[in-house]
């Protein structure tokens, strides 16, 4: 004998209804991770004792522009997530809410400084 309602059987979701959809997301931003973090790591060995006009010159190319900005928002929808699961599990009341924007509002405002930066960088002071 089953505790579960018979809707909950056949849709197959749990009270919150969006668990999958985070967990999927969480999975694709990890595996998008993998070939953007050895490129960066490549990228900052090459440029281990680079003159700053180096770097620059860089961050200026396309591509490379291109890359870090994907490495940096993939990186943070991935911390978001990942945050918003650790507040969920961990903290009660009104303060998983308080934490939970917080985290967006971290995450969006880091992601907007990071392209504001690299957008200057690519397109010229």
């Amino acid at each position: 004998m089953s505790i579960e309602t018979p809707l909950h059987r056949v849709e197959g979701m749990g009270s919150a209804k969006t668990g999958t959809k985070d967990f999927w997301h969480q999975r694709v931003s990890a595996v998008a991770l993998v070939p953007l973090a050895i490129w960066f790591v490549w990228s900052a060995l090459h440029l281990v004792g680079a003159a700053q006009a180096d770097v620059i010159a860089f961050l200026a190319a396309p591509l490379n522009a291109i890359l870090m900005l994907l490495f940096v928002g993939t990186g943070l929808y991935h911390m978001m997530i990942g945050m918003q699961v650790i507040v969920e599990d961990y903290f009660h009341g009104g303060w998983k809410i308080a934490f939970v924007i917080l985290a967006r509002f971290f995450g969006w405002g880091l992601g907007a400084v990071v392209a504001f930066a690299l957008l200057k960088i690519a397109f010229g002071h």
